[in-house]
């Protein structure tokens, strides 16, 4: 069954552990290569002194948007007593894996044991004790985690201009996310004045690239193209058949084909 959803719906929703609520979904944080949701940012409110913290969707047991609430299988302790980090600064990858290690979630930055349900495989046997020696060189070569820089906040990328071969399009409003994969598969992009204000759904796979610093996505369409597309109406529930109608239009593989081919990033 197609499970997309807005980002905009699930922002805002409140996230309850299971002993009780831990505080509402702020922001997400995506990764620019698979253009998946790694962490939602969450507000926890007075009772953890309105610290912001990272829960990832492989926490994530239950959404339920008649309600406005998202059920996490974790507790409160748990999230109480997880590794601190500053959700105003870039997270690190050495965070990211203090993170991770804390709640017992595979690392997904290797492409392995990434999708939703999967396990982390066995560690490997110790190895042998270095001699004092050994062991201090080796600690002093060790390379240090690198930042990541692949990790966006949806706040900060809505808002971006979208421009086609020919001109500009408009401005990314939304995103819509596949709860099964918690991949983007569409970005919401509003035409403004030059189409009447009417909005669209173009694919990140579409696109030619992001210029990260300009605050720019390219994708290889032309305003022709677009603007004879599918609208988009955000206040109906995105069905299949749309989302099909959509990929013939651009004379791209139907929607049920590339997300059949998921997704293990």
């Amino acid at each position: 069954m197609l499970d997309l959803r807005s980002a905009k719906k699930l922002d805002g929703l409140k996230l309850h552990a299971r002993d009780g609520e831990i505080g509402h979904v702020h922001d997400f944080y995506f990764d620019d290569v698979q253009w998946r949701v790694r962490y939602l940012v969450v507000e926890t409110g007075a009772w953890l002194v309105s610290r912001k913290v990272l829960i990832a969707p492989e926490a994530v047991s239950a959404v339920a948007l008649a309600t406005d609430e998202i059920s996490v299988g974790l507790t409160k302790d748990q999230v109480r007593n997880s590794p601190e980090i500053d959700t105003a600064k870039p997270v690190s990858r050495q965070h990211e894996v203090l993170l991770r290690n804390y709640y017992g979630w595979p690392g997904y930055w290797n492409g392995l044991f990434a999708s939703p349900g999967m396990m982390a495989p066995a560690l490997a046997p110790t190895p042998p004790a270095l001699s004092n020696e050994a062991g201090l060189a080796a600690e002093t070569h060790r390379p240090e985690p690198r930042g990541d820089p692949s990790l966006r906040s949806a706040r900060e990328v809505s808002g971006y201009a979208l421009k086609a071969s020919d001109g500009e399009l408009g401005n990314i409003t939304d995103f819509i996310v596949d709860r099964a994969s918690w991949r983007i598969r569409y970005l919401v992009v509003d035409t403004g004045t030059w189409w009447s204000g009417k909005k669209v759904l173009i694919a990140p796979a579409w696109s030619e690239g992001v210029d990260w610093s300009a605050s720019e996505v390219a994708v290889e369409l032309t305003r022709a193209q677009v603007k004879s597309s599918p609208v988009y109406d955000p206040e109906k529930p995105l069905s299949a058949e749309y989302a099909d109608r959509l990929h013939d239009h651009y004379e791209r593989p139907r929607f049920s084909e590339t997300a059949s081919a998921r997704d293990d990033g």
